[in-house]
């Protein structure tokens, strides 16, 4: 009897430890991934929140998006359209209404970077806010607050290209998705009654 207990918990330990080994593998493996993915942090008037970003599904995006980070463009410019059940735009103009000064447009990577196994527009992804050409995207970008898949790129139409993802502080994009809108500026409509401002954006090391 006591042969069998002993040889019972030989086992059940074999099998926790394989279990343990297993997970921290796999919890090593997501490390790693993430770690592999440059994050940028926003601090705004509403809260902070943070975006990863993947340079190996749009390279030329993500290269763009983090130029404008490192050269403190965001920085002053507000959240200039916000709908409940759509998404949050922003990084285009400051407090004031007066649009910034941006590079040429980036080379449009939405079909490219889903062929890649790039995120789609899911809620909390960052993707590159363009007017009806494709390859018209500066700074300006929206974060899906909702999935917004008529936004995916297909062989039919180009899309819009995501490039990264909020990884913590949704319950800030949530807080700014929910602020009252009306008309402000040139717009006249989704614009924030209480504007959201970026104070920062800064790339983590």
């Amino acid at each position: 009897m006591n042969k069998k207990s002993s040889l019972l918990r030989l086992l059940c330990s074999l099998v926790l430890g394989f279990g343990l080994l297993s997970l921290q593998v796999v919890n090593a493996q997501d490390t790693a991934k993430t770690a592999g993915a440059p994050q940028v942090k926003f601090v705004t008037n509403m809260g902070e929140f943070v975006a990863e970003v993947y340079p190996e599904k749009a390279p030329k995006t993500v290269e763009n998006f983090l130029q404008y980070v490192r050269d403190k463009h965001y920085e002053g410019t507000i959240f200039h359209r916000v709908i409940s059940n759509f998404m949050i735009q922003g990084g285009g103009y400051d407090a004031r209404y007066i649009e910034r000064q941006t590079r040429p447009p980036v080379m449009h990577e939405g079909l490219e970077a889903l062929s890649k196994g790039g995120p789609r527009n899911t809620v909390g992804t960052l993707a590159m806010a363009r007017t009806n050409v494709p390859n018209s995207a500066t700074a300006q970008f929206f974060i899906n607050v909702v999935d917004n898949g008529f936004l995916d790129p297909n062989p039919q139409q180009p899309g819009y290209t995501v490039f990264g993802k909020v990884i913590s502080g949704m319950d800030v994009v949530n807080r700014i998705r929910a602020i009252p809108t009306s008309f402000g500026g040139p717009f006249p409509s989704d614009v924030p009654r209480t504007q959201v401002v970026i104070k920062s954006a800064t790339v983590l090391p």
